[in-house]
């Protein structure tokens, strides 16, 4: 009887033990990440609900391409974020996060519904900034957190967690469909509260852990991508059936049911893995004194020497691959060069993303079929991202293949997209939009991977933000200046040609290829301009593909574990 109790209570406190182990492992945090990125891209589904803005609230398109530049703006500066994680912990960058997912989308949902009266445009240009800010907290608290978890499997980090992202717009696409059915006043709100609930209750498990590597960690990063794939193609298979085939409701909610499935399954990974290093650690333990679990939390930062001033050192930066102060990023050329290449190579993409919906209009597709560009730009958004990230940590890895080199082929691919839209090629709006998802999603991997690598991990928070401010420059000229003017510009004209004047608070609308050519002419032109900014970039950080840029994580790794093993004897 007593042998049965000790038994007992020792099994009770191994199971206690382990799900402790299991909530602050490194891999849980990893999944944590995982969920919480992939509900974060509200605004790459703005398609699907901008046309009841515009006409809810009597937009014309100007001004439907000025609020979503606001959201662009709010999706892509996360400065405050980077900063505000620089001095608090990631749970609460997450928390703020949640607030402002909230409180931005429900402000826009309730003039949309006539619950409140129609705000002034500039209203609803600060909701939409509040609502998709919230994604640069998400992107600061979760992947940023990773990657300086895992910064030997940045690439490989990044396009798994970006790739999420990507994914996220066809998985609330089905699970918006379960909730409300056919109802994009109800998707406002949705995207309002879901992520908000996820963030919050993941927050205790995402934190910075000392950064261990093992010799499988890339292939337990392969075990999520295989997953991460069987979503996308169920995903992709549903969203042509759903082109197809009128779903009903109850078809829908197995859908999504399928979906939360599939999201949850890398739950068994982390269980497995968790369990390996947890046996691991019981085994020091009844060898050796206890050692510090290799999941450890990273408490408050020790000063090593006496900090210099960032003014006296803004423009001294150090050598390529070296941790960089934030004003020596700022001022450093290699920073200016990605910035210009990101502002009109992801502008112009973006451009082409934000204006599917009018662009599918204009050229005469169904609604149906404009909502599967949507879904399509997520998809291929998600394999860009993957892509990208896993393929240009092979070729760097394997053969010294350097990640700006990469950003330029992903440019040039962006080019032939620009031009189907703009030469109003038949049926070519599939094929764009394939190109355009794909091209958005690698430059995102890539451009952060390359901000990582030139500039250290040190800010990364923060600089990784910086380059995404680009992002908004770009879409306000090639968005708002080019593409709405000009689009409103040929709607007023064939308007006039009918003999019809504008009433006050009517929408524009135009049809035809001429809506969106000359827009989409500029818009490849300022692509090639980029492309020819990132091969500069290549040629000055040639010298740093070149070399070993791990080799200081592997270093400082090695006289780690030499001091544990030292500590024990």
């Amino acid at each position: 009887m007593v042998l049965h109790q000790s038994s007992t209570t020792r099994n009770t406190k191994q199971i206690s033990s382990f799900s402790l182990h299991l909530i602050k492992g490194r891999w849980s945090m990893f999944f944590a990440s995982v969920l919480i990125m992939s509900l974060s891209g509200a605004g790459y589904i703005f398609a699907l609900y901008s046309g009841e803005i515009k006409t809810t609230l009597g937009y014309d398109q100007s001004t439907l391409n000025l609020v979503s530049t606001f959201k662009d703006l709010g999706g892509t500066v996360g400065i405050m974020s980077g900063l505000i994680n620089e001095i608090s912990p990631p749970w609460v960058v997450l928390l703020l996060g949640a607030a402002m997912s909230f409180s931005g989308y429900f402000m826009i949902w309730l003039p949309v519904t006539g619950k409140i009266g129609k705000p002034p445009v500039w209203q609803m240009c600060l909701f939409i900034f509040i609502g998709a800010n919230s994604q640069t907290f998400a992107n600061t608290g979760a992947l940023v957190t990773c990657v300086t978890n895992f910064p030997q499997g940045r690439g490989a980090v990044l396009g798994l967690l970006k790739g999420f992202v990507g994914l996220s717009g066809a998985i609330i696409s089905q699970l918006y469909h379960a909730f409300y059915g056919h109802d994009p006043k109800s998707l406002i709100l949705f995207i309002g509260w879901l992520p908000a609930v996820v963030s919050l209750v993941f927050l205790p498990i995402i934190r910075v852990l000392k950064p261990v590597r093992h010799g499988n960690d890339l292939k337990i990063l392969y075990n999520f991508l295989y997953v991460s794939l069987g979503l996308a193609g169920f995903l992709m298979a549903v969203i042509i059936a759903q082109h197809s085939f009128q779903f009903s409701k109850a078809e829908y909610t197995a859908t999504a049911a399928v979906v939360v499935t599939l999201l949850l399954a890398p739950m068994a990974i982390v269980i497995r893995e968790e369990l390996k290093l947890w046996k691991a650690n019981q085994d020091q333990m009844v060898d050796r004194l206890p050692t510090k679990s290799i999941a450890e939390d990273i408490g408050s930062k020790t000063p090593l020497e006496k900090e210099v001033s960032c003014w006296r050192t803004a423009f001294t930066a150090p050598e390529r691959g070296e941790d960089f102060t934030i004003l020596q990023a700022l001022f450093s050329m290699d920073m200016l060069l990605l910035f210009a290449t990101t502002a009109f190579g992801v502008g112009g993409v973006l451009t082409a993303i934000d204006n599917l919906a009018q662009i599918g209009q204009s050229l005469g597709y169904k609604k149906a079929t404009i909502s599967t560009f949507v879904s399509l730009v997520s998809i291929w958004n998600y394999l860009g991202r993957v892509g990208a990230g896993f393929v240009s940590e092979v070729l760097f890895v394997k053969y010294k293949f350097p990640r700006p080199l990469m950003l330029t082929i992903v440019l040039c691919i962006a080019c032939v997209g620009h031009l189907l839209i703009a030469f109003g090629v038949s049926c070519g709006l599939y094929f764009s939009s394939v190109v355009m998802g794909f091209c958005n999603g690698a430059q995102w991997s890539l451009i952060f991977a390359i901000i990582s690598e030139i500039c250290g991990l040190k800010y990364y928070s923060t600089l990784l933000n910086w380059g995404a401010a680009a992002i908004p420059v770009g879409t306000y000229v090639l968005n708002v200046v080019v593409a709405g003017r000009l689009y409103d510009k040929e709607a007023e004209r064939q308007m006039r040609a009918k003999g019809m004047v504008r009433k006050a608070g009517q929408d524009l609308t135009c049809m035809g290829v001429e809506c969106y050519r000359r827009s989409f002419f500029i818009i490849t032109g300022a692509t090639v301009f980029a492309c020819l900014l990132s091969i500069i970039l290549v040629v000055r950080t040639r010298d740093l593909y070149r070399g070993d840029i791990y080799k200081k994580f592997r270093d400082e790794e090695g006289v780690e574990r030499k001091m544990g093993e030292d500590n024990n004897k």
